[in-house]
């Protein structure tokens, strides 16, 4: 037992923390593509009912689909935005629920209904390997996902054997170990990724208390633009939290800053950084996707993170200044201060 012990931790363990930032990048994919297919399902539910008006029992499969995919994809949307702000520490497990929701209730649930009740093996067949492998390839993967394609396997083997014959089951144990392995494989490239992560973090460190500064390798980070540092500054603040472009010209440009007139100043910005970080080969750090952006907490070195974390050197040493130069942090000093008096 033991050396099963010592296998999974040596090439599947991530600590939750680590994977808080995958968790974000799962919860912004599935909060866009639940909306859009939401709104499909939804067009889609109303076009078929006025087409089949007054023949619904020949089609009641169809609308029992529906029927679940409707409120299922509601669910997840609000859940995605539910849990957005999250803790970290927690983030792994509430952050992945939105993708599971759809996952387990329309990948698994429907597709062993499909497979068993309506005997539609192979539309069940075919739609519960397709969402499987769309969400090992699109996302990272965690131990629920493996779980499920095992018990998946057992639950549809004796329908297999019993509508497909010996060919039939050879050929879906060796999709089944396919999917495994993909899943597998894409665990043990994050695992990798985390690691090499870890060691960039003994390179890259934020100082907020004072002027917020950024270094690399004991160098500060210069970038073209001044409004560069302080979208970084602002992001280091937010502790990995995703904020949208409204959100971010506000505070660089302004509570009335407009997209139509400052997104392309916001485009150059992120340019930037971009460049910036290109250059000096510092990866998932700064993070732009679906419309929102971030940084990952996880990969950098900052005195603030220490703080919250309840480092007592690092609390000592906070002398009521963090991030001076920009008025938006002038209400996070004050709350520091109080937590120093506190203790």
């Amino acid at each position: 037992m033991n050396w099963l012990k010592n296998l999974y931790k040596k090439y599947y363990y991530i600590a939750p923390l680590d994977l808080a930032d995958s968790a974000e990048s799962n919860r912004l994919f599935n909060l866009y593509w639940a909306f859009f297919w939401l709104i499909g399902s939804l067009l889609f539910m109303v076009v078929f009912l006025i087409r089949y008006h007054g023949n619904y029992a020949a089609y009641r499969f169809h609308i029992m689909f529906w029927g679940i995919l409707t409120p299922d994809l509601l669910i997840s949307l609000i859940l995605s935005i539910a849990v957005k702000n999250v803790d970290r520490k927690k983030a792994y497990i509430y952050k992945n629920l939105p993708i599971f929701v759809i996952y387990y209730v329309i990948g698994t649930a429907y597709t062993i209904l499909l497979f068993y009740i309506q005997e539609n093996h192979y539309n069940g067949f075919i739609m519960y390997n397709a969402a499987s492998c769309l969400l090992i390839s699109l996302l990272d993967v965690t131990l629920p996902v493996i779980i499920d394609i095992i018990l998946a396997f057992f639950i549809m083997l004796p329908g297999v054997i019993k509508f497909w014959g010996p060919m039939g089951t050879f050929n879906y144990s060796i999709m089944i170990i396919l999917l495994l392995f993909m899943a597998f494989y894409n665990r043990f490239r994050l695992k990798q990724r985390v690691a090499l992560l870890k060691t960039q973090k003994q390179k890259l460190e934020a100082k907020t208390f004072g002027n917020f500064t950024l270094f690399y390798n004991n160098k500060v980070i210069k970038f073209s633009r001044s409004k560069s540092t302080e979208l970084l500054a602002y992001l280091i603040y937010k502790n990995g939290c995703s904020l949208n472009t409204k959100e971010l010209l506000s505070v660089l440009y302004g509570d009335y800053a407009d997209s139509a007139k400052y997104g392309s100043s916001l485009r150059l910005l992120v340019s930037d950084v971009k460049h910036t970080f290109e250059e000096l080969n510092i990866q998932n750090f700064f993070i732009k996707e679906y419309n929102s952006f971030r940084i990952n907490p996880e990969v950098v070195q900052c005195d603030y993170y220490d703080f919250l974390a309840g480092d007592s050197k690092t609390i000592k040493a906070f002398a009521g200044e963090f991030m001076s130069q920009y008025s938006w942090a002038e209400d996070t000093a004050a709350f520091l201060e109080r937590k120093v008096l506190e203790k």
